[in-house]
């Protein structure tokens, strides 16, 4: 009883060794890709007017410093989710691997689309890069779906006690994200403020939906 008992304690570790790797892993793509939003934060050179036309040059900047801002909460708060999908992830398979290296492919992509909205927010194209910036959203909010189903149909790689209705609320979150960002692309057509606003007011709310989901973890 005693050698089974260390076989699976060791199989155990295994598993969590490797679901650590995965979560380090991640981790490093989600920091280059915030990293890489302050990209698109340039400096003014060869202005005329002295201080007052630096001034109006860096105020002739604000579609980076909304994009910036927007993306970068944005990120952010998907980190934060990604971390606390895995607080409650036990082992992995190739379909979760695969449905996160999906995910991450996307992430990578975030720095792009800042950078096509901030050059044309308040030019002529301004609606197709809109379109595009809130449709990686789409396809992210379905990565995060196609990972947490993975992870918790049939509880296969779930910790043990996880309880049902923190199961239920990852759910209802996930299926949210992907009818809400939908709506923020097709805004894009309306105006493309309209996409940036939805996307803002998302990241807050999932911001508001992470407290609480830490908040209801330690009671």
């Amino acid at each position: 009883m005693q050698g089974v008992a260390l076989i699976d304690h060791t199989g155990m570790k295994d598993e969590e060794k490797d679901t650590g790797r995965i979560e380090a892993f991640s981790d490093g793509v989600f920091a280059i890709a915030i990293t890489l939003l302050a990209l698109e934060l340039k400096i003014p050179h060869s202005v005329e007017g002295g201080e007052e036309g630096l001034v109006r040059a860096l105020v002739s900047q604000w579609p980076s410093y909304l994009s910036f801002v927007t993306s970068f909460c944005t990120i952010l708060i998907m980190w934060g989710n990604h971390h606390e999908m895995f607080r409650h992830v036990r082992r992995v398979n190739t379909g979760f691997m695969l449905a996160n290296g999906f995910l991450l492919m996307l992430v990578t992509v975030v720095p792009f689309t800042t950078a096509l909205i901030s050059d044309y927010l308040n030019k002529a194209g301004a609606v197709v890069a809109s379109a595009v910036y809130g449709g990686v959203f789409v396809l992210i909010s379905i990565a995060y779906n196609l990972l947490w189903y993975a992870a918790a149909k049939d509880r296969a790689l779930l910790r043990r006690g996880v309880p049902e209705q923190v199961i239920r609320k990852f759910s209802r979150n996930y299926r949210l994200g992907f009818p809400l960002y939908l709506l923020a692309t097709a805004a894009a057509f309306v105006s493309p403020f309209y996409t940036i606003g939805i996307c803002t007011v998302l990241w807050v709310f999932w911001a508001f939906t992470m407290r609480r989901e830490e908040s209801g973890g330690h009671s």
